[in-house]
């Protein structure tokens, strides 16, 4: 079969739905290419390259599967022949009329943007791909913008305090800016109505600022895996919270969207005129009508206190090569999944969850919306007949040990240790003394220590075995006694190990330390 890549019909488009790169891994699974002449020009990828990678350069309307970044123009639809297979950007929930155009057609279509948020389908899952890129993007624009350092700086002339950066919204996007802005040096704060994302904001390095839900509880997960529209109550607390915070802020980035739904208001301009002259907003929820009030699309636009809004929506287009390589690598493994011989032919499985979703039209007949799909973010709900269980409030922790069940463990290491003294040597009581010792102080000791130290603590402790050594280096040269040549084998055998494991530990202890010293 054949495959065509097209140029994209859409003004201002930058990306391409396949790279050279791409074209390799297509060629492999058995497909023809074909390259339209000057598609990946905007993106850096000249015919040349696609040529070299195995392609030809011609018409592809005249392919079997058509592949694009974004939904085909009626112009290149009319070029399809009928039983053809495209594949792109459709918005299917925001366009019923391409939806309508589509039907009336003898093709299948295929929209990448409504893979199901199923653990197996990642790999093709063009939207996290492209959020990543335009949260970075966003902030590599708000930094243009902005016009002074994001870090902080102490210098002859003076003190240059570091930017304070906002990211409401900690999904794909808003994650991909706090590591953006993290990286510059900003102090990053970020809000998110899911508490479970706290953790993945500290440790890219960002605070995370929690809105009080009073007793609304946590928030609801739709069967999509994204969060549900919240509730009159959760967004007049998280306007109080910004209202509050936005004062300090620097930059502000948004990126709170409800897949098929208007974009909610976070930002109004009551809180924009509270913002500093100087300031940047970046609303990245702009294609869906965008998040902060006054923001204009596709333009950069300065209010009367001189606080510039950004509302493009073609961020990922901002890195164009970047964008396509990524775009192009969700459509090979969409097509990997499609062609299970590796022969060249796709096969469209009904039955396949991932492909029934994506799926919108089949052979001129509509398929969206498709069923609903369960995911793991949203469990399902219990059978009715099934009593509720009921779960005591709080942290679950282990029940104690019972009083009677730790004096009999204290009882029978006590009758085990005493059995042992009284059998052993007198010499060995001092050994088996000083042992017991040892496993209690280290036992304290250990504990002692944070987590997040173990590792280097424990590359650091491996030099105890330098006591190893000592003691292999005494008996060593005991080689007059019946067992003197045992002695001097074990010893030389100890002596060894430990060797590798002091000069192992400080080598990787060093190599910890070095991560986080500057060059």
């Amino acid at each position: 079969m054949l495959i065509g890549i097209v140029s994209e019909a859409r003004r201002g488009e930058t990306r391409v739905a396949a790279t050279p790169a791409t074209v390799v891994q297509l060629v492999k699974l058995g497909y023809d290419v074909v390259v339209e002449p000057g598609a990946g020009a905007l993106s850096s990828f000249p015919d040349e390259a696609y040529v070299e990678a195995g392609a030809r350069v011609g018409d592809p309307l005249a392919a079997d599967v058509v592949l694009g970044v974004n939904a085909l123009s009626s112009l290149q639809l009319d070029g399809l022949k009928p039983g053809t297979t495209v594949m792109g950007i459709m918005s299917p929930a925001l366009n019923p009329a391409l939806m309508e155009d589509l039907a009336k057609r003898p093709i299948t279509a295929l929209a990448m943007d409504a893979v199901p948020r199923i653990s197996r389908a990642q790999s093709l899952d063009v939207l996290s791909s492209m959020a990543n890129i335009a949260g970075y993007r966003a902030v590599v624009e708000a930094a243009h913008v902005f016009g002074r350092f994001f870090t902080g700086q102490v210098t002859a002339a003076g003190k240059v305090p570091p930017a304070k950066v906002l990211v409401c919204g900690a999904g794909v996007a808003g994650l991909a800016a706090i590591g953006a802005a993290g990286s510059l040096g900003a102090i990053v704060y970020a809000t998110d109505p899911r508490p479970e994302v706290a953790d993945q904001v500290r440790s890219l390095g960002g605070e995370y600022l929690s809105v009080d839900t009073g007793d609304a509880g946590e928030v609801e997960v739709s069967a999509t895996g994204y969060a549900k529209e919240m509730s009159t109550d959760y967004n007049s607390r998280a306007a109080e919270l910004y209202r509050d915070r936005i004062t300090e802020m620097d930059i502000v980035i948004t990126t709170a969207q409800i897949p098929g739904r208007q974009a909610p208001t976070l930002i109004t301009a009551e809180m924009v005129a509270l913002m500093r002259s100087g300031s940047v907003i970046v609303d990245m929820a702009a294609a869906s009508g965008g998040n902060v009030e006054g923001m204009v699309k596709d333009e950069a636009v300065v209010t009367a206190n001189g606080v510039t809004i950004i509302g493009y929506t073609d961020l990922p287009g901002r890195l164009p090569a970047q964008a396509s390589q990524l775009y192009g690598t969700n459509l090979v493994n969409l097509i990997k999944l499609m062609t299970p011989d590796k022969d060249g032919r796709l096969v469209l499985d009904f039955d396949d969850v991932v492909q029934r979703s994506m799926t919108v039209v089949r052979d001129g007949e509509l398929t969206w919306p498709p069923p609903p799909v369960q995911v793991s973010a949203a469990p399902a709900a219990a059978p009715a007949s099934a009593p509720a269980e009921v779960k005591p409030a709080g942290p679950q922790t282990k029940p104690p040990v019972s009083t009677q069940r730790r004096f009999t463990v204290v009882g029978v290491g006590a009758t085990v240790l005493f059995l042992l003294a009284a059998l052993s040597p007198s010499a060995l009581l001092g050994h088996l003394t000083v042992f017991a010792l040892a496993i209690v102080i280290g036992y304290y000791v250990i504990g002692q220590v944070h987590h997040a130290l173990h590792t280097p603590l424990m590359s650091v402790t491996n030099a105890i075995s330098g006591i190893i050594v000592v003691g292999a280096l005494l008996q060593i040269g005991h080689g007059d006694t019946p067992n003197g040549a045992v002695v001097t084998v074990l010893s030389t055998i100890a002596i060894l190990l430990a060797s590798v494991n002091i000069f192992g530990g400080f080598a990787v202890t060093r190599r910890m330390l070095s991560m986080f010293s500057r060059s």
